[in-house]
């Protein structure tokens, strides 16, 4: 499972972040692994240098092995809180889209 971290200009994309975010995507999407053969994280700031509530956004892409990409998006106002949002939004789809590939 290969993952991948953007960040927009206006937020930095400190090397600690990114092993920190890679290090949660590992560890709660690790029933997955399998399964998955990419995962994006794209990070920014929407309202660059203005201030603004929930402009943080944080989108997730996973590309399944034989299945099209599932993406999720979360706002907050902190880049953490963004990302925490996405994450278990697109735990909870990934749950629900090998569940409902188990019946079938």
């Amino acid at each position: 499972m290969k993952i991948q971290f953007n960040t927009d200009k206006n937020v930095e994309g400190h090397e600690r972040a990114e092993a920190y975010f890679a290090s949660e995507l590992e560890t709660a999407l690790a029933r997955f692994e399998e399964k998955i053969t990419r995962i994006e994280v794209h990070v920014g700031d929407e309202n660059s240098t203005k201030f603004g509530t929930d402009d943080k956004r944080c989108l997730i892409e996973v590309r399944p092995a034989k299945l099209q990409p599932i993406v999720v998006t979360e706002h907050a106002d902190t880049v953490e809180k963004a990302f925490r949002g996405a994450l278990a939004k697109i735990k909870k789809t990934l749950e629900t889209t090998f569940e409902k590939q188990k019946t079938y």
